[in-house]
């Protein structure tokens, strides 16, 4: 799909919407202030796709995420791995010796603490990257900067006085692409595939373990396991899975029929071409 909208959750300019115009250039962004609005703005039809991260290499697990995702009514149709920098940025005509001050969100200030403190800079918590951006050009001040991608500060016209401030450069985002699709057109068979479930074991002794069995026996490669609470309950028996390949393959067919007799719950979310970050390294 190369044209139409892409829903995002934040504020223009945040690493979601660098996600878009890099993944999909030819597709107008349109930010949401929750995760719960931008899933809303693609099922409605509003949005054709959304751009969703769901893990941090860092900060791991993006919260809430994966609690929407199964209750969404919305399917998975790709991955990009985004790799993450941030740059220190103020209003125009600023110079790095007058700043005082930084604000972005405390997951950036912390992710960029070494250049903070050798700027000796206070730093100051705020909601998102981008909207500390927003905020500085709305309220212009000398002795503020903030740390935001590098499209904030073209979107609201700061000057970047240090490129790349993040501690890690390895720093990496893992972001899901969404449609309304029900059925949506099967990813090629030429591409290495990911498929992604959910699944509920059923209340037997050594469910979760006999359930994983089949993928064990059937040389299934299971990259993700993570377990939730369903409906505030305090039992680990929810569970989000991905692995590498299509149903249709002999063995992951085999795994998903072995699986079957331990759950009383088992939907697929999604089957998409694999992000070629996956093979780099």
């Amino acid at each position: 799909m190369s044209s139409g909208r892409i829903a995002f959750q934040g504020e223009l300019g945040a690493n979601s919407h660098e996600a878009c115009t890099t993944a999909f250039p030819d597709m107008e962004p349109v930010p949401h202030p929750t995760f719960e609005e931008a899933f809303e703005a693609v099922k409605s039809g509003d949005c054709q796709l959304g751009m969703i991260p769901v893990e941090n290499s860092i900060a791991g697990r993006v919260a809430d995420v994966h609690h929407l995702l199964p209750s969404s009514g919305l399917k998975i149709v790709g991955e990009r791995f985004k790799p993450i920098h941030f740059q220190l940025m103020a209003n125009k005509g600023v110079k790095l010796e007058d700043l005082q001050t930084v604000q972005s969100m405390a997951i950036a200030l912390h992710q960029c603490r070494k250049t903070v403190k050798r700027l000796k800079l206070k730093g100051e918590p705020v909601g998102d990257t981008a909207g500390a951006a927003r905020m500085l050009s709305e309220r212009p001040d000398p002795t503020r900067a903030a740390i935001a991608p590098a499209l904030a500060a073209q979107i609201y016209g700061l000057e970047i006085l240090a490129r790349d401030v993040e501690d890690e450069h390895s720093n990496t985002t893992r972001f899901l692409v969404m449609t309304a699709d029900a059925a949506p057109p099967p990813p090629p068979f030429t591409s290495p595939c990911v498929t992604s479930f959910v699944f509920r074991v059923r209340n037997l002794p050594a469910a979760l373990y006999k359930a994983m069995g089949g993928f064990a026996t059937n040389g299934v490669n299971m990259t993700k396991l993570e377990s939730y609470m369903e409906n505030g309950a305090f039992t680990a028996t929810f569970f989000y899975a991905e692995v590498d390949g299509r149903p249709e393959d002999r063995g992951l067919a085999l795994a998903f029929e072995e699986l079957a007799f331990f759950t009383d719950r088992f939907e697929i979310l999604g089957v998409y071409p694999a992000d070629a970050f996956r093979s780099r390294g």
